[in-house]
């Protein structure tokens, strides 16, 4: 039987999304410091997310949305996040799922995280490690990319981070 092995690349993004949940948290309470403002791109078709069916059809994929001047109602608990936007003069509730994120930034510091929707994470671990390799292949791991070093400023992307 073979041993399961730690998932530290699931354990990283729960912690890295703790991060975006504290945030709006800390908004929700006490409003935007400073000159802090968010930027949160989301998966419109992942589950539970919740917007009218005209921004859905105007964003079939991804929709970036902005939390700076006007935005109403940030509630936030454990799994997902709701506010009220202005779009067009028309004020829409969306609720948004931790897990459908795939981007949150704030610009105003330079911190930006991006995610691997965990719909894709699961199909990636649906790969048996155990399985033959085909030729040539071996199954030492494969060094970090150049890319993964961390400059001030960049988007670390965790794919860098993760066996391919």
């Amino acid at each position: 039987m073979a041993r399961e092995q730690l998932r530290y690349d699931r354990m990283v993004e729960a912690a890295l999304r703790g991060v975006v949940r504290d945030a709006l948290r800390q908004v929700a309470t006490r409003g935007l410091p400073g000159n802090h403002h968010f930027y949160l791109t989301f998966r419109t078709s992942f589950a539970g997310v919740n917007l009218p069916d005209y921004l859905r059809s105007q964003y079939p994929g991804e929709m970036t949305i902005v939390l700076q001047y006007q935005f109403f109602g940030l509630e936030v608990d454990d799994e997902r996040f709701s506010v009220t936007l202005s779009f067009n003069n028309v004020h829409e509730r969306l609720t948004v799922p931790f897990a459908a994120v795939t981007t949150f930034a704030d610009p105003s510091v330079s911190f930006t995280l991006q995610f691997q929707p965990l719909a894709a994470q699961e199909a990636a671990q649906t790969v048996d490690p155990t399985a033959a390799k085909p030729e040539g292949e071996t199954a030492a791991k494969p060094p970090l990319p150049a890319e993964a070093e961390v400059k001030r400023g960049e988007v670390v992307a965790l794919d860098a981070f993760r066996k391919k």
